[in-house]
């Protein structure tokens, strides 16, 4: 186990600079660049040298080189040395302030509120109306929540939430609140901000897992050792908690950790629609200002908590099957 861990720990450094390449030379192929954007805001007021405003953010030398300054191997232009390896994701062009301080430190935990709570309210959906379905397949009960799994994966997020923000607002003259209330200034007020988006969210995830839930579990009741649970005269509780759901778990927590990576992706487009000042508000704001710094920053934070999820998910498979090892 030890070993497995460090091995994977390890792996996490080349995974992690192969995606900050992608990262740091994809977000320059964006047509137009921050120096286009400060000379059309600002050369109305005054007059605005681009060498000089090169120079001054940095960007006078190659992609290469401010690659190099980026992660920390090659001297900033004032000289020093600092960058990724050191715990420095540089300042923002804009705000000229700390991209992991100020930008991303005081966002993530919005980001991971509404991430958490999408996850569980998905879960909640799924597990049981998949179980549910399975037990009684074929049934009615089984043909709503195959229709209802349907209509989850088919239905975008972004549409259901436009949605959930317009029709109350015009059928009953009820508009939603989207004024963020931190969780230490009102609890409820903060979950109010939450619940309709991360709801929205969890349907779009809980439809894929409900379809695993349901496919994985008609395959473990049909084992031998399930149908012999059976014939001791077991209930149906028992024989399914004990004996089936574990078995059935297995696909089910690769499928959770894949829709992690959904429910990442969407809250950059729930957190615009919902006015939820996290990352992905962050980062799409960072992207249209050009604001290398952040959405290098962002993306790379958002990177590395998905390689450290799928390693979460790949160490709980012992929990729920004692037969997988780990070498």
């Amino acid at each position: 186990m030890r070993v497995y861990l460090i091995r994977r720990l390890l792996l996490i450094i080349p995974t992690v600079f192969l995606t900050s390449i992608i990262i740091f030379f994809a977000i320059r192929l964006v047509p137009g660049s921050v120096i286009d954007i400060m000379e059309s805001q600002y050369s109305a007021f005054y007059h605005v040298d681009r060498a000089e405003l090169e120079k001054r953010l940095g960007l006078d030398v190659s992609a290469v080189k401010q690659y190099g300054r980026w992660i920390g191997v090659t001297a900033q232009a004032d000289g020093k040395i600092h960058g990724i390896l050191e715990g420095d994701f540089g300042q923002s062009i804009w705000h000229q302030n700390s991209v992991l301080n100020d930008q991303i430190g005081e966002r993530w935990q919005i980001t991971l509120e509404l991430t958490l709570m999408s996850l569980i309210i998905g879960l909640l959906i799924a597990l049981p109306i998949g179980i549910f379905s399975a037990l009684r397949q074929n049934s009615w009960g089984d043909y709503v929540a195959r229709t209802f799994t349907i209509l989850c994966i088919a239905v975008p997020s972004f549409w259901l939430g436009t949605l959930v923000i317009v029709y109350p607002s015009i059928w009953w003259n009820f508009t939603i609140s989207i004024q963020y209330v931190k969780i230490n200034v009102d609890p409820l007020k903060n979950l109010g901000n939450f619940i309709l988006p991360a709801v929205v969210l969890g349907m779009g995830m809980a439809g894929v897992t409900m379809r695993m839930m349901r496919t994985m579990m008609l395959e473990v009741l049909r084992q031998d050792y399930v149908r012999t649970a059976w014939a001791k005269g077991l209930r149906e509780r028992v024989v399914v908690m004990r004996h089936a759901l574990k078995n059935a778990l297995i696909p089910v927590i690769t499928i959770i950790g894949m829709q992690v990576s959904f429910l990442i992706g969407g809250d950059v487009i729930i957190e615009q629609i919902f006015n939820l000042p996290g990352l992905g508000r962050l980062l799409v704001t960072a992207t249209q200002q050009r604001d290398y710094p952040i959405v290098q920053g962002v993306l790379l934070f958002f990177a590395l908590a998905m390689v450290l999820i799928n390693l979460l998910v790949d160490l709980t498979y012992g929990f729920f099957d004692p037969r997988v090892s780990y070498k």
